[in-house]
């Protein structure tokens, strides 16, 4: 467990939930530019009531970034994230 207020299993929860992001993100045009990649990337976890760190954000978003020279690379897999309420510790 990463805090007392914040269970494994929630934990497990906004990781899935912020994979679906991802997941959304990288399907979107491959035309589209860095900063609106990135506008999409953090209004979905938003709406999904999760978060991410900057360092997992930065990551991701490189990684989405990469797919339009190599499109057989892969969906960025999110290895951590929060329910948006959660305080980081």
């Amino acid at each position: 467990m990463t805090s007392d207020s914040t269970s494994e299993a929630e934990m497990s929860a906004a990781v899935e939930a912020a994979q679906k992001v991802v997941d959304t993100v990288t399907s979107w045009d491959y035309s589209a530019t860095d900063e609106k990649i990135e506008d999409k990337l953090l209004e979905g976890l938003q709406a999904a009531g999760v978060s991410v760190s900057d360092t997992e954000r930065d990551r991701l978003l490189d990684e989405i970034s990469a797919l339009k020279q190599d499109e057989t690379a892969g969906t960025p897999q999110v290895q951590e994230a929060r329910p948006s309420s959660a305080e980081v510790v």
